[in-house]
This record gives C-alpha cells, sequence and structure tokens, in this order.
C-alpha cells in the first residue's frame, strides 16, 4: 500500500512538472497555433511523432542529414527561418547538425525524460519540436545542435 502512494504521488509530480510530457501537452503558448487536428492534416504521421509528440526520427534516414548546399532551414510547421547553412557540419550522428541557430529562432527547455537532462529546442514561433543541443559541438560554440530532418525544410540560396 505504501509503494502504490510514493508511485502515485512520484507521477503525479512528475506530471505537475511537466516532465516527460510532449510540447503539444504542456501549456505554453506560441505565435502559431494550430488545434491536433490541424496538425495531423498538414503532417505526416513520422512528422506527427517527432514534431508535435517529441520523437526521434531513425538515425540516417534523413536526406537532409549529407546535403551540403547553401541555403536556409527552414521550420517545417510555420516556415520559420531556423538554421544557415554556413553553420552546419558533419556529426558522425546520423542526424543534421548545426552549432548555432539564427538568432531568435528557437527556444529551448529541460527535456527529463532519460535519466540525464537534456536540452531540448523547438522552433520559438510554433513550438516544433526540433532536436537537442548537446555540448559536444565545434569550435566556436561548442554545441552540436542535433535535428530531426522531418522538422526542417530546406531553401537552397
Amino acid at each position: 500500500m505504501q509503494r502504490r502512494a510514493f508511485l502515485g504521488t512520484g507521477a503525479s509530480a512528475a506530471i505537475v512538472l511537466g516532465w516527460g510530457l510532449p510540447a503539444a501537452a504542456q501549456a505554453t503558448r506560441f505565435e502559431v497555433e494550430r488545434s491536433d487536428a490541424e496538425w495531423r492534416a498538414m503532417l505526416s504521421r513520422l512528422e506527427y511523432k517527432v514534431m508535435r509528440r517529441e520523437g526521434t526520427e531513425p538515425a540516417r534516414s534523413s536526406p537532409l542529414d549529407k546535403l551540403y548546399a547553401d541555403g536556409i532551414y527552414h521550420c517545417r510547421g510555420c516556415d520559420l527561418p531556423l538554421y544557415r547553412s554556413e553553420h552546419k557540419y558533419d556529426s558522425g550522428t546520423g542526424w543534421p547538425s548545426f552549432w548555432q541557430a539564427i538568432p531568435g529562432a528557437i527556444g529551448t527547455k529541460p527535456d527529463r525524460k532519460l535519466l540525464r537532462v537534456r536540452t531540448e529546442v523547438h522552433c520559438r514561433r510554433c513550438g516544433s519540436h526540433l532536436g537537442h543541443i548537446f555540448d559536444d559541438g565545434p569550435q566556436p560554440t561548442g554545441k552540436r545542435h542535433c535535428l530531426n530532418g522531418v522538422s526542417l525544410v530546406f531553401r537552397e540560396a
């Protein structure tokens, strides 16, 4: 009986703190907002899972991972320019990686879904999940913005 009470209290605390809830389920407001039905209608199943439920596409599945043409990567959810091609590099992880975003384009929050806290990155305008930021990238920032290609649309310069 005590174990059930403890587990129930812990689960309730996690919900109140927003741990493990996808971005779409949290109470953050964004400039571009759509109903769940609207998001489902405009996105593929995988895009929806990644962008609205904070999923992850399989490594090496995105053609954007090995794309190095000049241009800008935009948010698939609202078309906001997010990353410039000159800030992209081959991290060897199997996901498109950048060492910095366009200033003011992204938002971040703690991601506590795994055993360690990570930094989740999302579009600041529509809240779509993009991926995570790690501290093992190249200079000058030392950051690796490890992104899901399905969250991005590339526009060649």
